[in-house]
């Protein structure tokens, strides 16, 4: 993480809210000292002080050794010196309990073996070490105050990586391929695989994350192909509500929210990352990349390059780019006021540059043309002004002229919808920002974020922040304006200039034909499943993620008369810098149970045990992937470490030309921003990616309340084996058939998916 904030320790900065006179984030003063305060400090003074005055020497002669040692000036009593010396001795000593107290909450934060413990029944081991946790972890923690106490990521042994890896692929070969692999396992494991783990153990001890860097540079932004559809994932808004019909209303309240939330994390005033109902923290070093950041285009590599500060955003309405202050004389405009200035976009009349209507389409294409043309074209003069005012924008922001969302008499639209902010016309979003917030004609906005920087929970917890404020806090009057009253002498949006060549445009079209042809390719089917919920699931003693993942293994081998190579993403939060691990849900025990239940014309108590086997699996693999003992990321490590020393595994290998055709992640719903008992109507489905695999699917799934599951699906509409709504049929009836199966006298499920009704007005 190279942001250039943390280059430094101090930091005086004069932002929009202010002078900020702080230190980087793990050096600041309140973080430094974590799980201690400031003023902790002067109570030790205090008490040594008091102490003395009884004439007891709580230092055992040190302080009279700091005394002799200090600089000895005739201005200085003995009384004086023996006054400094002892605050001296009260400084360290106020350091050593602080470091003291970080290195054991460390340690306590490197035991996970609660995790593994059955639900509902926690060992007293584990009793003793919550209560320890929470009396070292202090008193209401910045955003940032556990960063110095989190573990690092572990480097798992050889041998457990090699054995999980073969148990993992065990469903999908046959006996001779099989065989195959456990010899190159054994090869490797014995010979070149010990070397390459010595080496990695060497990173390990002087990098923070031995993961994260190579999985930034390698899996993302070394990566040659579009970023749209391939990388970039999308959120987003409220299936059946509309909290104003007025598109610049919409954004003058939720572009407020945005900037409010930026605030609170400036000030590190969120609260800190967890897992969920735990004081069990969780990694915040992503967050520092939300605003301000952009990605930039190399030939060989790109490369996230993040601003400390920026008052503004960056607009795209028909075509044309504006530049749209958001603070005035050192004050965030209010919502009424953003509302006024984007009013003042959509209302003019102006037309784009020569060659600027389509220029995002360079973001959307392959990223060496890209590259080229951002060094040839954007280097001097105007374009370089206006693309710098873009990358250093706080976020993008694209003005959409067409209407969308769900429509209750067009199944549809919800489908057309996702499509719209996963790629919309390939030119008007800004694919490189950290973010693009996107606006409807009608009232309805969505989300595109770029994934190199951070994942899906961090732009998560943003999004659904922004919706609940925009829509609880801050709220419309009855014409459906925001509140408030209007400065009407605020400057006019500037509208960027551009002076693009006719060899610019023509590279632009490329771009564009290559984006357009692989927006075009993608087939999106996104619905909510209402017939149950995580409720009706708990009550089964099954975890919610758990009975999903065995739907899917089931709706796959239904749709494809097969097993698969399955990706779950996993969280590796727990440790410093940690980001994803890769949970394999296709196991041995899943595909036991799959033959079970599809061989046996009656689903019987056979199939039931070999079922909560499978759960049962899948749980504990999803564990040791959150605690750092996943197959993955190790395999992934060692291979580009034989990569920088030149050698060859054929295991490896191998493992890395593994397809994943069934790539799953669960969209995080942060419930407590949400009344969802009493307005049930505030649900959405979630977000999305795109197809990983030209021949597989791509899954997203969000557990919303009790009683609502939304389901995303992606796959390419070149392949012929592959259909996104044939598959979300294959799901539901897989779901349906789950439930059935745990509670067998299971009423007929509702077969059609009603809106919900609120149970209050707001």
């Amino acid at each position: 993480m190279a942001e250039a904030h943390q280059a430094v320790a101090f930091q005086f900065t004069v932002t929009r809210e202010g002078i900020d006179l702080q230190l980087s984030h793990q050096n600041s003063v309140i973080t430094g000292v974590y799980p201690a305060s400031p003023s902790s400090w002067l109570f030790v003074v205090i008490a040594i002080l008091a102490t003395m005055y009884t004439r007891s020497d709580p230092s055992m002669g040190l302080i009279a050794k700091i005394q002799e040692h200090l600089p000895v000036s005739q201005s200085m009593s003995t009384q004086c010196q023996t006054l400094v010396s002892a605050v001296l001795f009260s400084t360290m000593l106020w350091l050593l309990l602080i470091f003291t107290m970080r290195m054991c909450l460390k340690k306590l934060l490197s035991y996970h073996r609660w995790m593994f413990e059955k639900h509902g029944k926690m060992s007293n081991t584990t009793k003793v070490w919550v209560a320890l946790v929470r009396i070292f972890s202090g008193r209401k923690p910045l955003l940032y105050s556990y960063q110095g106490s989190l573990p690092n990521l572990p480097v798992p042994a050889i041998k457990d990586t090699v054995k999980r890896h073969l148990e993992s692929v065990r469903p999908l070969m046959d006996d001779r391929q099989y065989e195959h692999m456990t010899k190159l396992a054994a090869e490797f494991e014995s010979s070149l695989g010990n070397r390459l783990q010595w080496y990695l153990k060497l990173k390990a001890l002087w990098s923070t994350n031995y993961v994260s860097d190579w999985w930034e540079e390698y899996v993302y932004l070394r990566g040659r192909g579009p970023i749209m559809v391939n990388s970039n994932y999308f959120g987003m808004d409220f299936m059946y509500v509309t909290p104003t019909p007025i598109q610049a209303a919409r954004a003058g309240n939720s572009l407020h929210a945005f900037f409010l939330y930026r605030r609170k994390l400036n000030k590190e005033e969120l609260k800190p990352n967890r897992i969920p109902g735990t004081v069990i923290p969780l990694c915040s070093a992503q967050c520092e990349r939300l605003f301000n950041t952009t990605r930039i285009p190399g030939e060989e590599t790109d490369t996230v390059q993040h601003w400390q500060d920026s008052d503004y955003i960056a607009v795209y309405h028909r075509g044309r780019y504006f530049r749209l202050r958001v603070y005035q004389a050192g004050r965030l405009l209010s919502p009424r006021e953003i509302e006024f200035q984007i009013q003042r976009i959509l209302d003019d009349p102006s037309p784009p540059s020569k060659g600027e209507a389509k220029l995002g389409a360079l973001t959307a294409g392959d990223r060496i043309p890209w590259a080229k043309a951002r060094v040839k074209y954007f280097s001097s003069g105007v374009n370089k002004r206006s693309l710098d005012c873009i990358e250093k924008a706080s976020f993008f922001v694209s003005l959409d002229d067409d209407e969308d969302g769900v429509t209750a008499d067009d199944p549809a639209s919800l489908d057309s919808y996702a499509k719209s902010l996963l790629h919309g016309k390939c030119y008007d979003r800004w694919f490189d920002k950290s973010f693009t917030i996107i606006y409807f004609k009608n009232g309805k906005m969505g989300i595109n974020a770029e994934h190199s920087w951070a994942d899906a929970p961090v732009v998560s917890h943003l999004w659904q922040h922004a919706l609940s404020t925009d829509c609880f806090q801050l709220g419309y009057n009855a014409e459906g304006h925001c509140k408030g009253e209007v400065d009407s002498s605020l400057p006019r949006p500037q509208k960027l200039n551009w002076e693009i060549p006719p060899e610019c445009e023509e590279q632009i079209s490329q771009s564009l034909a290559v984006a357009q042809a692989l927006a075009g390719d993608v087939d999106l089917h996104v619905f909510s499943f209402q017939d149950f919920g995580k409720g009706k699931v708990k009550k089964c003693r099954v975890s919610p993620d758990a009975f999903i993942q065995m739907a899917l293994q089931l709706a796959y081998y239904r749709d494809q008369r097969r097993f698969c190579l399955t990706y779950e993403a996993s969280m590796t939060r727990l440790f410093r810098e940690g980001r994803t691990e890769t949970v394999r849900s296709c196991s041995n025990e899943s595909s036991a149970f799959i033959r079970a239940l599809e061989g046996s014309p009656k689903k019987n108590l056979s199939a039931l045990r070999l079922f909560h086997e499978a759960a049962e699996k899948h749980q504990h693999l999803y564990r040791l992937a959150m605690t750092g003992a996943g197959i993955d990321r190790h395999l992934f490590c060692l291979y580009v470490m034989s990569r920088y020393l030149g050698v060859e595994s054929p295991f490896l290998k191998e493992v890395q030309s593994e397809p994943w055709r069934l790539s799953t992640s669960q969209s995080p719903m942060h419930v407590e921003m949400f009344d969802l008992v009493n307005h049930p109507e505030y649900v959405s489905c979630g977000g999305g990616f795109g197809p990983v695999a030209d021949d597989g699917y791509g899954v997203s799934y969000s557990v919303l309340g009790e009683n609502i599951l939304s389901f995303n699906i992606a796959c390419k509409l070149s392949c012929t084996d592959t259909s996104a709504h044939a598959f979300g049929a294959q799901i539901r009836k897989a779901l349906r058939d789950l439930l059935q199966l745990l509670i067998p006298n299971q009423t007929e499920f509702k077969t059609e998916e009603k809106r919900p009704e609120a149970k209050k007005d707001l």
